[in-house]
């Protein structure tokens, strides 16, 4: 056998180089690039191994771990999961930083290869600097904190480990029902030691995604349960996009007449304008998908894993006669509420139940009801996203009116990108895609910070679309270095932040359950010196166009200005903390059930009673 000699960090480097991926019938890389921040860690191996290697694969310096992880998470989710982002760091603090990002990877679903220094296998120098120790077991260092948010997770303790490691960490990234982010461990000394690698271990390896096929019976019992459905209803999550389903799902639901509502995550899996799409359905969601869920007789929930935001903590269900076809790769997901499962890929379960179904329609008068209620829902928004037709200078804008501007001027190949706060719910509903695959909003992990960071991984990996964040100024404050980054790198962004006083969300969740404002605006949180940031010229200093509009009028101005510059454009206006788009459906919080305030015992008993709705396994 043909050896040759190379250090573990080399074999590591040299082993990804050679991994490759079919793209639409492409040979790509599979490990387009690493994000790194180099320390003592893994700057004298691990670096050298990447210069050697910069004319294969490129490395990206971050500006913080976290960041640079949620970088590369917005890039998986853009690739739909067919390319996958390294993130690397030293050891310590830069390590926990990325624990956050894996977190996001892991909830999500989503494939990031997470590379740490480690401290020295023979420990002779310990505690070395940056070394948490464990006074139970030398073994454990802070990198064992991955382990409950990774779906792959190893220590390399010998060069020769990387033989069975690395093809297990792929295997595990690509697998549809295991996909989500992979750890390993890479300790100073070990990192440096070399090995005789078999030299087939470098060979290039051409990955495909697998699409597993449902079991007969399974697949059986769930078309006799559509062919006796009178108001059949699919719920859209994101296995459409990551299964690449979305032009099977439209001629899937045209063909059989069956509405389609969207989870967050599966938002722009048909377009806006189809004449099947109800809308985004759940707390977030809108009254048209809503209402249709509550009288579905049979749902057929298509690759979501069924978060309370979509479900309305179970409660938007109120048909207790109704059924779920629960169609995932992964069985925990298909089983979900006595679901009948379905295991396979979105994709070739939905041409098995087109062929299986064969003329089966539903009635006209379902899909003509969910036309009718969309109608309502469209008519709803685009009323509160209009201009101000008031004659007051002091009136703030609202996130809607902000959106409208946006999904008024949007091109079919903007691509529109949020996280947590108030945008998940104002763009769920006010943002209606006019192409597929549109829309990412982190609200899996509801990550804050990953508007800026994940939209930078977005943009690398489609630098030809036009990447739109919009960011409140509370996750700008979070995570913001990476408006560097995209300028450092010319990863052009159009950053929209909305500046409402704080985490006006929170603050409103505060208040509707019976509590005060506290601690959650600017306003609110005891200051000694209450200053305002001008994020204009935060975002300046770091190289981005910036500029502050006082109106809607001026937004828009300012946002075909932004469409034309040659950098990373952000435009930041003041909003109001306390206009939010109406609609969505009940969400259980714990709320207090013993309180010197009336409201929040008053709060209780609504919430109480809410749960009365709740669908408990029938």
């Amino acid at each position: 056998m043909k050896t040759i000699r190379l250090t573990t960090a080399q074999a590591l480097v040299k082993f990804l180089v050679a991994q490759r991926i079919l793209i639409n019938g492409h040979e790509e890389k599979l490990f387009p690039g690493v994000l790194a921040i180099f320390g003592h860690g893994n700057v004298t191996s691990l670096g050298v191994a990447l210069d050697e290697e910069r004319k294969n694969i490129r490395t990206w310096r971050g500006q913080n771990e976290q960041g640079m992880g949620l970088a590369a998470v917005g890039f998986a989710k853009a690739k739909r999961r067919q390319q996958i982002m390294v993130a690397s760091s030293s050891i310590g603090p830069g390590a926990l930083n990325m624990v956050t990002a894996a977190g996001v990877a892991y909830v999500d679903r989503l494939p990031v290869l997470f590379l740490s220094g480690d401290t020295f296998v023979h420990r002779i120098p310990d505690p070395v600097l940056q070394q948490g120790e464990s006074f139970i077991d030398p073994s454990i260092t802070v990198n064992d904190a991955f382990k409950p948010v990774v779906r792959y997770w190893d220590r390399i303790v010998a060069p020769q480990q990387l033989l069975h490691s690395l093809p297990h960490a792929v295997s595990t990234m690509l697998d549809p029902a295991t996909c989500g982010p992979a750890f390993i461990g890479l300790p100073q000394d070990v990192q440096a030691e070399s090995f005789d690698f078999p030299e087939v271990f470098f060979e290039k390896v051409i990955h495909t995604i697998i699409r597993p096929r449902a079991d007969a019976t399974e697949m059986k019992n769930a078309v006799a349960a559509l062919k006796n459905a009178k108001r059949p209803l699919i719920i859209a999550g994101g296995g459409v996009h990551y299964s690449l389903a979305e032009k099977e799902l439209a001629a899937f639901a045209t063909a059989h007449n069956i509405p389609v509502v969207e989870t967050v995550a599966g938002k722009a899996s048909l377009l806006a304008s189809h004449p099947l799409n109800a809308g985004p359905v759940g707390v977030t969601g809108c009254e048209s998908a809503n209402n249709l869920a509550a009288q579905a007789d049979v749902v057929v929930a298509l690759g979501t894993r069924l978060q309370d935001f979509a479900t309305g903590s179970w409660t938007i269900f109120s048909n207790e006669q109704t059924k779920f076809i629960g169609v995932n790769t992964v069985r925990f997901d298909a089983i979900k509420h006595r679901s009948l499962p379905v295991v396979g890929d979105a994709r070739e379960t939905l041409s098995d139940f087109d062929a299986q179904l064969g003329n089966w329609r539903s009635d006209d008068t379902w899909s003509k009801f969910a036309q009718q209620e969309v109608v309502g829902y469209n008519k709803y928004i685009d009323s509160i996203a209009a201009k101000n037709t008031v004659a007051n200078t002091d009136q703030l804008a609202t996130y809607a009116q902000v959106v409208g501007v946006v999904d008024r001027a949007a091109l079919p190949g903007d691509y529109v990108l949020t996280a947590a706060g108030g945008f998940p719910g104002e763009l769920n509903n006010g943002w209606r895609a006019k192409s597929l695959d549109s829309f990412d909003c982190e609200y899996g992990f509801s990550c804050m910070g990953y508007e800026l960071s994940g939209a930078w991984g977005a943009k690398m990996a489609m630098p030809q679309r036009e990447v739109i964040s919009f960011v409140g100024d509370g996750s700008y404050m979070m995570m913001n270095s990476d408006i560097y980054s995209s300028v450092l790198y010319g990863h052009k962004l159009i950053v929209i932040v909305c500046d409402n006083g704080g985490y006006a969300v929170i603050n409103r969740l505060q208040v509707n359950q019976g509590g005060v404002s506290f601690n959650n605006q600017l306003a609110d949180c005891e200051a000694e010196n209450l200053v305002y940031v001008d994020f204009a010229q935060h975002a300046a200093s770091m190289g981005a166009i910036s500029e502050t509009v006082g109106s809607i009028d001026e937004l828009e101005t300012a946002f075909a200005r932004a469409r034309k510059s040659d950098r990373t454009h952000v435009i930041v206006i003041k909003t109001s903390p306390n206009d939010w788009t109406e609609g969505g459906s009940f969400w259980e919080v714990g709320v207090p059930t013993t309180s010197h305030r009336p409201e929040v015992i008053k709060a209780g008993e609504i919430m109480r009673e809410g749960k009365k709705q709740q669908r408990i396994g029938w």
